[in-house]
């Protein structure tokens, strides 16, 4: 018996050695599955130029998406607009706090700024900004705002769109955007009611992730007095325009 107390001490001194010594190799793993599940800083920004043909003039576009930011609180940035002839026309920058409100929901604040179209009386204007953005059922990314204006204009956009993966780099885009405004406004050439819709297609191949050509055809349909204020001026209410551009991911 006193023979076997020693052995039995040695053992146990050495098994506690050997679990100590594993326990010092193991924090490299558990820091690094720690560290996955901290809130930190992250990014990302789609950028879409492109060029199409407008009322017999070249027109560029663009449309700037993206925020940075953690899984809970964010910063959303866009951007958008285009050039037809030279001018500068729809162009509009937002700046909204975003947060997680439930899985794939996100609530959004903010402001967003409308520097105004190539129409005589227009007049750039700021709106405050609310809504909510995130995926609803079958995979649509939604994006839902109310605006109120600088005057006290109210007004609303629903946008929706999905991605199609033919290949694993071939990807169609459907998308929806219908535009609602609570009152007229003939200086920007605007009715009350449902004033707009467009409805769009886009088809990219992804060399890299971060770059994508593609090419977009998209369908416009004005209403109400609003389409009216567009025969006034000599024009359709209706267009289709097919663009060719670069989706740029960074």
């Amino acid at each position: 018996m006193r023979t076997r107390a020693p052995c039995s001490a040695l053992l146990a001194l050495a098994a506690s050695l050997a679990a100590g010594r594993a326990f010092a190799d193991q924090p490299p793993a558990i820091d690094a599955m720690a560290n996955m599940h901290r809130d930190g800083v992250y990014h990302t920004f789609v950028l879409e130029t492109d060029l199409s043909r407008r009322h017999g003039a070249d027109t560029a576009q663009w449309d700037l998406d993206g925020w940075i930011g953690g899984d809970l609180n964010k910063l959303w940035l866009k951007s958008e607009g285009e050039i037809t002839g030279g001018k500068t026309q729809n162009a509009e920058a937002w700046a909204l706090y975003s947060r997680n409100i439930a899985a794939y929901w996100d609530a959004q604040a903010g402001v967003r700024y409308d520097a105004g179209s190539d129409l005589p009386d227009a007049k750039a204007h700021t709106y405050l900004v609310g809504g909510v953005t995130g995926l609803a059922p079958y995979g649509f990314e939604t994006e839902a705002h109310l605006f109120v204006r600088d005057d006290g204009a109210i007004s609303a956009r629903l946008r929706q769109e999905n991605e199609w993966l033919l290949t694993q780099r071939l990807i169609m885009k459907p998308r929806l955007e219908i535009n609602l405004n609570t009152r007229r406004d003939p200086a920007a050439g605007l009715g009350a009611g449902i004033t707009d819709a467009s409805l769009g297609l886009q088809t990219r191949y992804e060399f890299r992730r971060a770059f994508a050509p593609y090419l977009d055809v998209t369908c416009r349909q004005k209403f109400g007095a609003t389409a009216g204020y567009v025969r006034a001026r000599g024009e359709k209410p209706n267009e289709t325009r097919v663009s060719a551009g670069i989706r740029w991911m960074f």
